[in-house]
């Protein structure tokens, strides 16, 4: 589990193919800022760019790790697959953690898309537009995560091609976070808030009775 509060930007350092055909994952060597690994162990958990991965080997000595990354995997999330690409790095939640965003789980559920990125007084506004499929889970002052980010949504337009959500960045998570480098048409990983999942479970098997109305007299 995650919380969305970044803990590092990292960047791709290589990528190697882990078979010859498509059905194949990939590997990849994360570098990572001073000091990152001096608490990571093989087999711990880090989200790069929201998508939860295992440490599969660790070299303190080049401030990197690897991770293996399957071809599924791949195909269900953005910003995995470029060269020395910036990205997002959270270590596992522990126990005694504060929870300074939102529960995150790390399994991306759709891909956005940058439509709009643009200074706005001393804060940025990005907008994105998400999956239809994901319209439902997006409320006004709800949560999403972006590329592994805990945010707020400001506001919710629904339309055809899915719902276009507006959020606000202050100057620390454009400078902080991988966030500063987007741009129109930029894809991002997007991460429902878990307590939205769960209440549409609920209200799917009919746990949670919907209102009805009565006329009253």
């Amino acid at each position: 589990m995650f919380t969305g509060i970044i803990t590092g930007v990292g960047r791709i350092a290589a990528i190697h193919d882990l078979g010859s055909s498509s059905s194949h994952g990939k590997r990849l060597s994360i570098a990572t800022p001073d000091g990152y690994l001096d608490d990571v162990g093989l087999g711990d958990s880090i989200a790069l760019n929201g998508a939860c991965m295992t440490v599969t080997t660790l070299d303190p000595a080049t401030k990197q790790f690897t991770i293996d990354i399957s071809a599924e995997s791949l195909d269900k999330t953005a910003g995995l697959t470029e060269a020395s690409a910036r990205i997002n790095l959270e270590k596992a939640l522990r126990a005694s953690d504060r929870l300074g965003g939102h529960i995150v789980s790390g399994h991306v559920d759709g891909i956005g898309t940058v439509s709009r990125f643009a200074p706005v007084g001393e804060s940025w506004e990005l907008r994105i537009v998400a999956p239809p499929a994901l319209a439902r889970f997006l409320a006004y002052k709800g949560s999403i995560t972006v590329n592994g980010v805990s945010l707020t949504v400001n506001s919710v337009s629904d339309g055809p091609q899915g719902s276009e959500i507006s959020i606000n960045l202050i100057p620390h998570t454009v400078e902080n976070t991988s966030l500063g480098g987007l741009v129109e048409g930029s894809r991002v990983n997007l991460e429902i808030d878990t307590v939205a999942r769960y209440v549409e479970r609920m209200l799917q098997a009919g746990a949670i009775p919907l209102p009805t109305q009565t006329n009253k007299p």
